[in-house]
C-alpha cells in the first residue's frame, strides 16, 4: 500500500520535491490556504488510499510552497476511531516520508485537562502519552526503521525552542504540555479527563500520536501544536455538552496564529 500510494502521488507532483511534512487537524486547514502555487491531490485518487471522514477534515495532498520551502500537507487526517487498520491510519505519513520529506509538523484540535489552560489556548506538544494501539505493532518494516526505536524526545526540543522565540517575538501566547491520545470517538467524561490529569495529561484528543511513532520510527524530527478547543473545567457545569460543531469553530479561530509559527518555523528551517 505504501509504495503504490507513494509512486502514484511522486508522479503527480510534477517534479516536486515536499521537504516540510505538515498535517492539519479538525478546523485547522486553514494554513493549506497559505501554501503558494498549490497542486491538489484528494486522497480518493491514490490506491487502497483511507478517505477522511471526520468534521473539518477535506481529504487532500496539497503540495505547493510555504516558507520558501516545498511542502505536502494533508488536508484532514485518518483516525483510527473511523475504523480503520492503525496501519491505514498511519499510511499518509509512510507516503510522504517515502517521498523525502525531512521534518513532520503535527497539529490537532485537543480538550484542555490542565486547569490552566482556556478555549483558544495554542500549546506546544512537548510530550505525549500514548493509549492509542501502536502503529508498529507486527512485522518491522525494516526500510523505515528499528524493530525497537527510541522515544526519549518525541518532538524536538530544537524546533520547540524556536517556536517559543518566534511566539514571543509575534505576541503570541503558547502553553507547552503533554497531549494523550486516545481512541475516541466520543468525548471523555468528567472522571476520565480527571484521569488524564492525574497521569499527567494537559491535552486530551483521538490522533496524532501514531504519526509522530511512525514518523519517530524514521528519524523524521517532529514539531506538534494543539489548539485547545474545549477545557475540563466546563463539565462542572451541568448544563455543558461537548459539540463537535464548537471544536471546529474554536480551532478556525485560533487557525491563524498557529499559521504564523508553522510559516516561520518552516522558514527557518
Amino acid at each position: 500500500m505504501i509504495h503504490a500510494a507513494s509512486d502514484v502521488l511522486a508522479e503527480r507532483l510534477e517534479g516536486r520535491k515536499p521537504v516540510v511534512g505538515i498535517v492539519l487537524g479538525s478546523g485547522l486547514g486553514k494554513l493549506a490556504d497559505e501554501i503558494k502555487d498549490p497542486l491538489v491531490i484528494p486522497y480518493n485518487e491514490l490506491p487502497g488510499f483511507p478517505v477522511s471522514t471526520a468534521i473539518g477534515h477535506k481529504g487532500n495532498f496539497i503540495v505547493g510552497e510555504l516558507g520558501g520551502k516545498c511542502v505536502i500537507a494533508m488536508q484532514g487526517r485518518i483516525h483510527y476511531y473511523e475504523g480503520y487498520s492503525m496501519d491505514q491510519v498511519v499510511l499518509p505519513i509512510r507516503v510522504m516520508i517515502r517521498l523525502g520529506i525531512e521534518t513532520l509538523f503535527v497539529s490537532n484540535a485537543a480538550g484542555g485537562t490542565n486547569l490552566g489552560y482556556h478555549v483558544g489556548d495554542l500549546m506546544i506538544i512537548r510530550d505525549h502519552i500514548n493509549l492509542l494501539p501502536n502503529p508498529l505493532i507486527g512485522p518491522n518494516l525494516d526500510e523505515f526503521g528499528p524493530r525497537f526505536p527510541d522515544m526519549t524526545r518525541p518532538y524536538e526540543p530544537g524546533l520547540i525552542r524556536k517556536a517559543e522565540e518566534i511566539a514571543a517575538q509575534e505576541g503570541i501566547a503558547l502553553q507547552k504540555g503533554v497531549y494523550v491520545g486516545v481512541t475516541g470517538p466520543c468525548y471523555e467524561t468528567p472522571a476520565e479527563y480527571r484521569f488524564f490529569r492525574a497521569i499527567g495529561a494537559d491535552a486530551v484528543g483521538m490522533s496524532t500520536v501514531p504519526e509522530v511513532i511512525v514518523a519517530r520510527h524514521s528519524s523524521v524530527p517532529v514539531f506538534g501544536m494543539s489548539v485547545i478547543t474545549d477545557v475540563a473545567h466546563a463539565t462542572d457545569d451541568e448544563e455543558y455538552v461537548t459539540d463537535g460543531e464548537v471544536i471546529v469553530a474554536a480551532a478556525n479561530a485560533a487557525a491563524d496564529r498557529m499559521t504564523v509559527i508553522f510559516k516561520r518555523l518552516i522558514a527557518e528551517l
